[in-house]
């Protein structure tokens, strides 16, 4: 089992950066890759940027546009989300996740362990 807490959500104007943090322990070497979700009221579960296990290879969802940062720091096995320029449309619950298959995943369904989310909020 992989457990999975994020920190770092909070209010925040428009324009604004804020740095989100998932601290990974338990069985993390069966770990192929990491990600980041959001879900915004009423709304589908969105990718918002993963990563391979070891940290390489970057995606991002298409309304990033150059904003966020999504970085592995293996030191202290946590996942980072480094969020620049932040709209009102990026309010929501942010999660992390982790998957064990070795295909990279774009669906929610495809990562098998889920962090609780932390809640991001930016007013207008």
């Amino acid at each position: 089992q992989v457990q999975l807490t994020e920190s770092g959500g909070r209010l925040v104007q428009a324009g604004d950066s804020l740095t989100l943090s998932c601290v990974a322990s338990g069985r993390t070497s069966s770990v192929r890759g990491w990600a980041w979700f959001r879900q915004a009221p009423g709304k589908d579960r969105q990718l918002v940027a993963s990563v391979t296990q070891s940290g390489g290879n970057p995606k991002y969802g298409n309304f990033v546009e150059g904003r966020f940062t999504i970085s592995r720091d293996s030191a202290k096995n946590t996942l980072i989300l480094q969020m620049n320029s932040l709209k009102p449309d990026d309010s929501g619950i942010y999660y992390c996740v982790a998957r064990r298959t070795a295909v990279e995943a774009w669906a929610p369904n495809g990562y098998a362990f889920w962090g609780q989310g932390t809640q991001v909020t930016v007013s207008s």
